[in-house]
């Protein structure tokens, strides 16, 4: 864990991201060790020296999931910042000059013990989260805040850094290397290294608080996903399709409820449960649950913490010197500015709304005519928008389910990294990797032609208690060259409904959407050619954009022909249906624009206001009267469960990340579609992996994206990809 990008790592570890449910679960602890097998026997010091153990076995050493448990980790964590602390102490009281070698390389050589650590406690945290994890990770907070303080507020480091930053040596460097230099300056000067003692020790007092209530944020979330569930009788599963009534059978049983059906809390059963349920007020429950996470006047209630949260942050960057928080974090972003980010969301924000307003007008003709009601609501949308899905382009999405089977879309990735990269996966069968739990497969990954080793890919696909909701991605060990070269261990992690035991798992095309995309990071993970540790760091408005892109594939008719086959008979998917795919490609558009921008401009306005006072549910309300947002949608993601930005700084006021990187998706798609070759071009593809992938933070994203595509990207190409229209020069 290099110290300057310690922060980075706390705020993106932390776990993300109801009115009275039913019933609700009894939830057990989950299991308090990866390995339950050794919890029993191991003592503190046993499990202490696992957790700081160098990791053993093929592919230089991979992590012992299989071995390490709780016992030891706060011991093994304090150990593991003492010995990082004594690395640092050594590098700032060097007493030769300054120099790239003994100062910036000599930083990238430290905290290798807590790198391994964190990648056990970023399981336990994201994974496989318990009570006693939850308690642990309470206690560790502030440690690890202090922690991360003391290496950011050394003035001495910050001496020898600011000397390298502004000395003649720096002129001579690689572009690499300067760049290097200047996101570890850049990093201490913005993260308070610059202030006088006393401003020094209140900023290190509100990263600690900062530290306590984004862990307390992210875990009332995930106990109201856990202990709100919606159990169902044989008798309300009108409408279902036969797969969700085998997922809801399958988390009942998993539940004790042997003969009931459940539906969790989380996006993937909520989803398609309000698509195809023909029970409304069980539609509203489910919705109420779902949209009120976080919500609820209890003890998870996060309202309080969020007014704390926005408080601290905005005093913290006025020690700095910024009129608010998203000045200074967007500051070192491609959107430099809110007021940029602020203006490309506006941009879109008429055509969405506008766009919605056609859609409920078709839903509620519908709705009117087959079932007598009067208007749309928000727990109708997808419901309604389903049936104008069949009625506008004779397409069922169930019916599209029937050729997404888990395991091909899996093997359609590896055929477009083949293509693209080069890559060749080989799943490893042998029990030479361990790992934390059984849903979860490894493969290595070498290059085609040469049969290079590059990595492993790990997969967790399926949902269970204690995992966090939605999709990621991670590593646990990236690509270097500075001393050796160290091959990747990258993670792709999913909560797709496990279904029937020996029937294949079947997803929507959303979902499957999603699938890629959270390929497309292990890609950018696995396509890593820099040379240290921290140019494997990303710029949050543009690390989105390579997973965005990878989406693209998934409608290539080499993917279509291929690999979506009916689960039952085998057969490639019918034209016709693929016909209506691609022509519904911007159906729904309203709805899903709307829902991402709203939350996007939510956190913004919560980023960009002096918070003092701020009644956050309140704030939320008028914000959105503000826009005029459509009474028929919520957030993405409301502000009492937006663990993007609130249990974390992660995407804090930069949530807009999302369009930001989605606008250069959508024009270098363009690039692709236009080659001669589409989208497996050869030559397009090479540029992108030179340009766009390999380089991870070695560039500057604008320089990188004009590099491969000869100039920056326009907004017009994503307006044409929504099917909004598209503004003239005139107009303009």
């Amino acid at each position: 864990m290099k110290p300057q990008f310690i922060k980075a790592f706390l705020v993106s570890s932390i776990l993300m991201g109801c009115s009275t449910a039913t019933e609700t679960t009894n939830v057990q602890p989950a299991a308090n060790t990866i390995n339950k097998a050794t919890a029993s026997v191991q003592t503190v010091a046993e499990s202490k020296a696992l957790l700081l153990a160098k990791w053993q076995g093929p592919f230089q050493g991979v992590p012992a999931f299989d071995q390490v448990t709780l016992a030891g980790l706060v011991p093994a964590m304090e150990q593991a910042m003492a010995a990082n602390l004594a690395e640092i102490d050594l590098i700032a009281n060097n007493t030769q000059a300054p120099t790239f070698e003994n100062t910036i390389v000599a930083m990238e050589k430290t905290g290798s013990d807590l790198d391994r650590i964190f990648t056990y406690y970023g399981i336990w945290s994201a994974n496989k989260s318990s009570t006693e994890f939850r308690k642990i990770q309470t206690e560790l907070a502030p440690k690890l805040s202090t922690f991360s303080s003391a290496i950011k507020q050394n003035q001495q480091l910050f001496d020898r850094i600011s000397a390298v930053y502004n000395s003649d040596e720096v002129k001579t460097l690689s572009p690499a290397k300067q760049r290097l230099v200047f996101l570890t300056y850049n990093s201490f000067s913005r993260d308070g290294a610059t202030l006088n003692d006393s401003d020094k020790e209140r900023y290190a007092l509100i990263n600690q608080r900062l530290a306590q209530l984004q862990t307390k944020f992210g875990n009332n979330v995930l106990a109201d996903e856990e202990n709100y569930v919606v159990y169902l009788s044989k008798a309300q599963l009108g409408g279902l399709p036969d797969s969700i009534v085998n997922v809801a059978a399958a988390a009942a049983t998993e539940r004790d409820r042997e003969g009931e059906y459940a539906i969790t809390n989380t996006r993937s059963s909520m989803d398609p449960f309000l698509t195809y349920s023909t029970e409304r007020m069980l539609r509203k429950q489910v919705w109420q649950n779902y949209y009120s996470r976080g919500d609820n006047g209890d003890d998870f209630d996060n309202n309080a913490i969020i007014a704390e949260i926005l408080q601290l942050r905005h005093e913290r960057v006025g020690l700095l010197g910024y009129k608010n928080y998203a000045s200074w974090r967007l500051e070192d972003r491609m959107a430099k500015s809110p007021e940029n980010a602020i203006a490309l969301m506006e941009s879109v924000w008429p055509a969405a709304i506008a766009r919605v307003d056609e859609e409920v007008a078709d839903m509620l003709a519908i709705g009117k005519k087959q079932d007598g009601i009067e208007q749309v609501q928000a727990w109708d949308y997808r419901f309604y928008a389903e049936k104008v899905r069949k009625d506008k382009y004779d397409l069922d999405s169930d019916e599209v389910k029937q050729y997404l089977q888990l395991n091909n879309l899996r093997e359609a990735m590896f055929y477009v990294a083949g293509r693209l990269f080069n890559f060749n996966f080989t799943e490893v069968t042998d029990g030479s990797v361990p790992v934390f739990h059984e849903d979860v497969r490894v493969w290595e990954v070498k290059d085609k032609t040469s049969g290079e080793h590059i990595g492993l890919w790990y997969l967790d696909p399926f949902a269970r208690k204690g995992k966090r909701s939605g999709a990621w991605a991670t590593t646990y060990r990236s690509h270097t060259t500075f001393e050796g070269k160290k091959n990747v261990l990258s993670s792709n992690n999913s909560n797709f409904s496990k279904g029937v035991a020996g029937q294949p798992t079947l997803i929507s095309w959303s979902d499957a959407e999603t699938y890629f995309h959270e390929f497309g990071h292990a890609l950018h993970f696995l396509a890593s050619k820099v040379e240290y540790p921290t140019l494997n760091s990303g710029v949050r408005d543009y690390t989105e954009f390579q997973s965005q892109l990878l989406e693209r594939w998934l409608a290539t008719d080499e993917v279509i022909n291929n690999y979506l086959v009916h689960y039952q008979t085998g057969k490639p998917m019918p034209k016709a249906l693929i016909a209506k795919i691609k022509q519904a490609a911007t159906f729904n558009q309203g709805f899903s624009t709307t829902e991402y921008l709203a939350s996007a401009l939510v956190d913004m306005k919560f980023h960009t206001v002096d918070p003092t006072g701020i009644d956050p549910d309140k704030f939320e309300r008028e914000t959105l009267a503000a826009l005029k947002m459509p009474k028929q949608i919520v957030m993405r993601h409301r502000s009492p469960q937006f663990g993007h930005i609130f249990s974390s700084e992660g995407y804090a006021s930069s949530y807009y990340g999302y369009m930001w990187a989605e606008v250069l998706t959508s024009d270098a798609a363009e690039a692709f579609a236009q080659a001669p070759g589409g989208f497996y071009d050869k030559d397009v593809a090479d540029k992108l992996v030179e340009h766009l992938f390999s380089v991870r933070n070695a560039v500057d994203p604008s320089e990188a994206y004009r590099a491969f595509r000869g100039r920056d990207a326009k907004v017009e190409a994503l307006m044409r990809d929504r099917g909004f229209p598209v503004k003239t020069n005139k107009e303009q």
